[in-house]
């Protein structure tokens, strides 16, 4: 057992501070990493704060982590002492259900154990996420860095585990490519992503976003178009122009204008999980066109090692603002009112 230090929320309303956390002896299959940095998911937030209810404290969260290994297993083959590697946000799952065995761990059948906020499924204890100097994860669980990326790409590395895969694994499921039409809602730390990964599989890509003050932003990231979607008369343009539209915004809003956007037989594909619920749609939208509203939840471990080898190939990383981990409050209230472009990384010397 290891000793490490850590930051954790105690309750729900109270800030996180610094706590110290055992991590397990390594079993045969399980990789020990010295993290170097973390990023601040939104999902983090809505943990800390039980906004989804069912957080177990004390909590650690972080799920967008990179690190270097420390020790090894006696069973693990194709991880180093040394090698950079990343963690998302799962740490396990059953492995024998359907969705295992498709690499779909994410929708395991008996609940995928995430990176914190889960039970380990030997020994029932709590997981504890990358808020903290070290970790330990089944090698299943652990990616590797492409060669392409060199060390002053590693923070922007990081959030790819959750904002990458989170926008990559729809735009794959859907089919994106090019000739496709995308819309993306939203500009922060999905939406980002998201533009950058569909401009680089060939699509058009149409940015919806309430502040005009993001129209330079979204076009130097790659959207051919950006459209201030509280227009009723701008978003009326765009009317039946979209094969797949990706959602990413976290707070609950009317889908209908969004929806009457689509083509016949197009998605919207929702990814931002709001702590409560959009109002219900209009169902003859959908019915006229044949149109559909759907959902997507990051991706398996092979998709997001694919992620990482496409973004490493077309020199794709998230923006990001490093912070020290005591500034994690302040990057809270901050992620709130969007002041952040447009990703949080907390760079983990900060905690030694």
């Amino acid at each position: 057992m290891t000793k490490v230090h850590a930051y954790a929320a105690q309750a729900a309303t109270t800030p996180l501070a610094p706590f110290d956390i055992t991590r397990r002896e390594l079993r045969p299959g399980d990789v020990q990493i010295d993290i170097l940095y973390c990023g601040v998911c939104h999902s983090d937030l809505h943990t800390a704060r039980n906004e989804w209810k069912g957080t177990i404290y004390p909590v650690v969260p972080g799920h967008e982590i990179l690190g270097k290994v420390l020790n090894i297993g006696k069973d693990v083959k194709n991880f180093k002492v040394g090698e950079v590697v990343t963690v998302g946000c799962m740490v396990d799952s059953c492995g024998t259900c359907g969705s295992c065995k498709e690499n779909l761990e994410q929708y395991c059948e008996a609940g995928a154990i995430f990176t914190y906020n889960g039970r380990d499924k030997y020994d029932q204890s709590v997981t504890y996420g990358g808020y903290s100097t070290q970790i330990v994860v089944d090698q299943k669980f652990v990616l590797h860095v492409p060669k392409e990326f060199k060390e002053s790409d590693f923070p922007g590395v990081a959030p790819l585990l959750c904002a990458g895969i989170t926008t990559y694994s729809p735009l794959r499921h859907w089919k994106v490519g090019k000739g496709s039409v995308v819309g993306v809602v939203g500009l922060g730390g999905l939406g980002h992503m998201a533009i950058k990964l569909a401009h680089a599989m060939g699509a058009h890509v149409k940015l919806f976003t309430t502040s005009a003050g993001k129209i330079q932003d979204g076009k130097k990231l790659g959207a051919d178009e950006v459209v201030i979607s509280k227009n009723a008369d701008e978003l009326k343009k765009h009317a039946n122009t979209l094969d797949f539209m990706i959602d990413t915004v976290s707070v609950s809003h009317n889908l209908d204008p969004f929806v009457e956007l689509l083509k016949r037989d197009g998605t919207l594909c929702l990814v931002g999980a709001p702590p409560t619920p959009h109002p219900s749609p209009n169902i003859t939208q959908l019915v006229f066109k044949r149109r559909k509203i759907g959902g997507s939840l990051i991706g398996g471990i092979k998709e997001t090692q694919e992620m990482l080898d496409f973004c490493a190939k077309n020199q794709i990383t998230c923006d990001i603002e490093m912070i020290p981990i005591q500034k994690i409050n302040e990057a809270y209230e901050r992620m709130l009112k969007s002041d952040v472009k447009y990703r949080f990384v907390i760079d983990m010397k900060s905690l030694h």
